[in-house]
């Protein structure tokens, strides 16, 4: 059972893709997780159904926080919900997993998207707003050996995100990947994503990748 709230990104293939990494994982009741962009949460009941002890969820939006708190409770799951931008709320506390499907989608500009769905999806121009945000704040919420499992599509540039994530200290492998039919963003700025070349004409499908960047540092991660 899954409650989403109107304006709350439905999970999509990106979701589950992320999700299936995440359940491939060994998590035990020490393990600490953050669910960065929790949308409806479902990523949190996951981590808590893989065996997380501790997982903790943060969205900037409101309704999103609201439908993970009410996911957490109707999969009778415990999961802190905190609403907050990114990681502000969470920085002072170090993490052995953290997964983050942050708003990705080239938008026409990098203003603030006027609809609540689409701040959802909308990335800026280049789609790497949030992404950029999260390969240069994320390695510091990392315990030693921990690692950060993001998705996100080859339109916005996984080589970036590896060397970002890579200048941190990271060690970083694309765990899988997967072609995609284009979700409701990109089918709607078709001709936007032509013009800049970002697709090809009559393209209609994306490569979605998830990345596992890895603390290189050792160390128990279950303090």
């Amino acid at each position: 059972m899954l409650v989403r709230l109107p304006g709350v990104y439905r999970p999509q293939r990106d979701t589950w893709l992320l999700a299936e990494v995440l359940a491939a994982r060994e998590l035990g009741p020490g393990t600490r997780v953050l669910d960065l962009c929790c949308g409806t949460g479902v990523l949190s009941v996951q981590a808590c159904a893989a065996g997380a002890g501790w997982v903790t969820a943060v969205d900037v939006s409101r309704r999103a926080a609201i439908s993970t708190w009410l996911n957490a409770t109707l999969n009778r799951r415990t999961i802190r919900v905190v609403r907050g931008d990114l990681v502000d709320a969470v920085r002072t506390l170090r993490f052995d997993v953290v997964v983050a499907n942050p708003p990705y989608a080239p938008a026409t500009d990098d203003g603030r998207p006027g609809r609540v769905l689409a701040r959802a999806w909308d990335g800026g121009v280049d789609g790497r707003a949030v992404l950029d945000r999260i390969c240069s704040e994320t390695p510091d919420l990392l315990a030693p050996g921990g690692t950060l499992l993001l998705v996100q599509s080859t339109l916005n540039g996984v080589d970036k995100t590896r060397a970002m994530l890579e200048e941190r200290g990271l060690r970083v492998d694309v765990v899988t990947s997967e072609d995609v039919p284009f979700g409701p963003a990109l089918a709607s700025r078709t001709r936007m994503l032509e013009a800049r070349d970002m697709i090809r004409p009559g393209q209609r499908t994306e490569r979605i990748a998830v990345l596992a960047a890895t603390d290189l540092r050792s160390g128990d991660t279950r303090h």
